[in-house]
């Protein structure tokens, strides 16, 4: 344990205890390797069923990082770009994983985090000399964002109808995936993101799991030989049924959404207890995200006794944090932080 209660991740617990329990429980079971063990394979039925699509190939791979090189590495040729947000994840926070498979990504500023057809249009627009530029060919976006905010039916709908006039492919990260369908304002389900999309991965180690991702395909020309990319990648593990196994309990009982329900509820208590002592919010809070902006004063006092992200500066005295709950965080430690928030502001 450490001294301070941790904001900084939804990442920084093991696993549910229902996972572990599995995992234990099954512990000296003998089964298939490579991911046709009997848990994997009803891991996937559970999630098609969950996306009304029997017919949608589900594989499962150990982390986010992974499963976006896997992804864009199998769906792009060499001469292919991708279109991102340039708060993206891929942009900011993985090293040029996606550069280092040779693919360029061309990054777009938003105020939101969030891509939508008028910068598609414009994007294309101004990358559309050929063959002197890499030509773009996949959108990448994030649900929730790399600022917490979430994607509704309206926007995901025309931005999909967006990709394919223009022939794009459109690619959902869904490392925060549970807390984007379980925050306030959402009105997605798994089967709409299914229908509008052509790639997706569901975010297992955000939600409950010890680490896990499940990449979705509801495009069947993407699915082809994609085997072959988990395997080329190092992705396909001997003990497949780590994953399947952890998948198989976060989708039975709808444990995913609940875990995913619970770290969004403390954050709007977080963000509520932000706002009532006086500070600006950077960002609306929508999921489980939290950016307000504090007197760099209070921010030195409040990490006395929790950690979290400065986030950036705001001006000479006051900054932009980042806090982030997760579905272990305790209610209990939600209470203490604006206990000492409101005796500090």
């Amino acid at each position: 344990m450490t001294e301070k209660y941790s904001f900084l991740d939804d990442y920084s617990e093991g696993c549910h205890e229902d996972i572990l329990a599995a995992l234990t429980r099954t512990n000296l079971d003998q089964n298939t390797a490579y991911g046709d063990d009997s848990h994997t394979l009803k891991a996937r039925g559970l999630i098609q069923q969950a996306m009304g699509r029997a017919d949608v190939p589900v594989y499962f791979v150990a982390g986010g990082t992974l499963a976006n090189i896997i992804i864009m590495s199998a769906s792009l040729r060499s001469h292919e770009a991708v279109i991102a947000a340039s708060t993206g994840h891929i942009v900011v926070r993985e090293t040029g994983a996606i550069e280092a498979t040779g693919h360029k990504i061309i990054s777009v500023n938003t105020t939101d985090g969030k891509l939508n057809p008028a910068l598609i249009e414009s994007t294309l627009a101004s990358n559309a000399h050929f063959p002197h530029m890499a030509r773009p060919k996949l959108v990448y976006i994030s649900n929730a964002t790399e600022l917490g905010t979430v994607y509704n039916k309206q926007e995901l709908s025309e931005l999909s109808e967006c990709c394919k006039s223009n022939k794009l492919i459109l690619m959902m990260d869904g490392a925060r995936l549970g807390a984007a369908l379980t925050a306030p304002k959402n009105d997605l389900t798994l089967a709409d993101i299914a229908s509008m999309t052509d790639i997706f991965w569901i975010g297992g180690t955000k939600a409950g799991a010890l680490f896990g991702e499940a990449i979705v395909i509801p495009n069947p020309e993407l699915s082809d030989d994609f085997a072959f990319h988990i395997k080329q990648r190092g992705a396909l593990l001997a003990k497949g049924r780590l994953l399947g196994i952890q998948f198989e309990t976060l989708f039975s009982n709808e444990l995913f959404f609940k875990l995913t329900a619970s770290a969004n509820t403390q954050a709007q208590q977080l963000s509520a207890a932000f706002v009532e002592a006086g500070h600006t919010l950077a960002a609306t809070t929508e999921s489980n995200q939290i950016f307000p902006i504090l007197p760099n004063t209070l921010i030195e006092k409040l990490k006395e006794q929790f950690d979290f992200y400065v986030w950036e500066p705001a001006s000479e005295t006051h900054s932009v944090v980042r806090l982030v709950t997760s579905w272990a965080t305790l209610p209990a430690q939600v209470d203490a932080f604006i206990r000492v928030l409101k005796s500090a502001s």
